[in-house]
């Protein structure tokens, strides 16, 4: 039978795809019984196993797989995002004998053949066979390129760009559910601190001016979800303390809420993501601002340490969107010749949840 795919050889041995994957990259997870199984049907199909290696060398493909990052690696490498990325495309068994080379963009050293952004090129041709692209700015000279090279790709969460492979959430609907927690408490004096709308270093109070040329998706749509929930609720952009820390870590997180806190008299503080929102908690602890019958906090993203923190968050699946990301990078790249590529947006969903770090307001 030609092109018999993973998907024909789980359905006719009656298991999930990921467990045919298993039989050839991790027989551990399966009894022997069951491997044994779905090998015998996977040899009458005539399916040669998911060897993206083999294949490439068949096909002239270095079997490797490229990830792309904004910044550099000591950044991205404390990020629990980029963390989250690593370890779910470390899930997917059928990369688990392919490279993964890493290309941080915080610069334009990668960048090289053009007299402007727009006309450079990525040397990633005999790098790479793919990529998976994470939480770039929307003018990233780096898109260009790559669609240019012809190169099968997936973005996770931005930049958001038509006819692509995509993975992300809604983020401004999970905003508006994360501001509006803190308005049904009672809250009307709400800090916003956002990490950064533009890789520029930029940090300080946010001007309306500034939040309309963000070129960051993301923090550009939460932000988007606090101003029109709480212009929903009588409250103006200029009512609402908004800071940018110009960074992703805590300690920029730290001297962002800093600047908060002690310039404006705020009852609640919205977080763009747990990072910038735990710097808040600990920068609140250091003003003897008690949490939360001083000062509500909540974040965005729910990473581990949001539990030790007792912080009110919005839950994603940060793995997950990484492992669906990974396998349809993988789709793309087992297609073959004839494949024609069917661009797909997957959306998770988010929810809230509620922890120590809020309360309502006292009267």
């Amino acid at each position: 039978m030609a092109n018999v795919s993973m998907k024909d050889v789980a359905r006719a041995a009656g298991v999930s795809q990921p467990a045919v994957s298993y039989a050839y990259s991790r027989p551990s997870k399966l009894s022997e019984a069951q491997r044994k199984h779905i090998l015998e049907v996977a040899e009458k199909l005539g399916y040669p196993g998911p060897n993206i290696m083999g294949r490439s060398l068949r096909s002239g493909r270095v079997g490797a797989i490229g990830l792309m990052m904004m910044d550099k690696l000591s950044v991205a490498f404390a990020d629990p995002s980029a963390i989250a990325v690593l370890r779910g495309v470390s899930e997917i068994g059928e990369l688990e004998n392919i490279a993964l080379t890493l290309f941080p963009l915080n610069t334009k050293r990668l960048l090289r053949g053009g007299k402007s952004d727009s006309e450079s090129s990525l040397a990633l041709r005999g790098l790479v066979d793919g990529l998976i692209i994470s939480t770039l700015p929307d003018d990233h000279p780096a898109i260009v390129a790559i669609q240019k090279q012809n190169l099968p790709y997936v973005v996770i969460d931005s930049p958001l760009l038509e006819g692509s492979y995509f993975v992300g959430i809604d983020d401004r609907t999970a905003a508006m559910a994360q501001i509006q927690h803190l308005l049904d408490l009672g809250h009307r004096m709400i800090g916003i601190l956002v990490d950064r709308l533009n890789p520029d270093g930029e940090r300080g109070a946010v001007s309306a001016q500034r939040f309309a040329h963000s070129s960051e998706r993301i923090v550009r749509e939460r932000l988007t979800g606090y101003v029109e929930a709480a212009a929903a609720a009588g409250l103006s952009f200029d009512d609402l303390a908004i800071v940018e820390a110009g960074g992703l870590d805590s300690t920029s997180g730290e001297a962002a809420a800093f600047t908060l806190l002690t310039s404006n008299e705020v009852t609640a503080v919205v977080a763009c993501s747990d990072v910038m929102a735990i710097a808040c908690m600990k920068t609140a602890a250091a003003l003897q601002r008690e949490v939360p019958s001083s000062l509500s906090v909540v974040g965005f993203d729910d990473i581990p340490e949001a539990v030790q923190y007792g912080l009110t968050t919005i839950a994603q699946p940060m793995v997950q969107k990484a492992v669906t990301a990974a396998q349809l990078l993988i789709e793309q790249l087992n297609g073959g010749p004839d494949f024609v590529p069917a661009p797909v947006q997957k959306i998770f969903p988010t929810k809230l949840v509620v922890r120590q770090s809020t309360a309502r307001l006292a009267e």
